[in-house]
């Protein structure tokens, strides 16, 4: 998710360029600092996930776990009527990158070099590697279909892991 248009305007493209630069440079920001979600976050979570999805959560390094509820929350702020498999899908977008077991300077490096190694094929294909992890755990098919890009609410997760 938030990758360039390929069809954009002249000088367009420039502009998109430099916003993904610093949306890139803001989550690597963020995946830098070690501090928990707070007590409520965590209570949300809890309230929106069945029991086998929140295990897959918590294996989620901490940065991805705070990733995820802002997502799923400015998920929830563009869904008003965001059912709660829908908001599951939202915070288990990325649970796929368990699979490639990259860090932080590993994803950057992925990101940056693409899918030649396969853990940096597996980290760009995290949301068909989470989409088996949560079948087999008994989630929804609305999560499934969301993380898939399928469904009426998947433009929304795409718009709130952007921003």
């Amino acid at each position: 998710m938030g990758c360039l248009s390929a069809s954009a305007s002249a000088g367009g493209s420039e502009v998109r360029a430099i916003a993904n630069g610093w949306h890139l440079a803001r989550r690597l920001g963020g995946s830098i600092s070690r501090r928990a979600p707070s007590a409520a976050d965590v209570a949300w979570v809890a309230a929106h996930l069945l029991p086998g999805e929140a295990r897959l959560w918590q294996q989620l390094p901490v940065q991805d776990r705070r990733h995820s509820i802002l997502v799923a929350r400015r998920f929830n702020g563009l869904v008003a009527t965001a059912t709660r498999a829908e908001i599951a899908g939202a915070l288990l977008h990325d649970v796929g990158k368990l699979v490639s077991s990259l860090g932080t300077f590993g994803r950057v490096a992925a990101t940056v070099i693409g899918a030649r190694t396969k853990r940096f094929r597996e980290y760009h294909d995290h949301e068909q590697l989470g989409v088996a992890m949560l079948r087999s755990v008994g989630s929804e098919q609305a999560t499934l279909d969301l993380i898939e890009g399928k469904g009426r609410a998947a433009g929304a997760l795409r718009a709130a892991d952007a921003t």
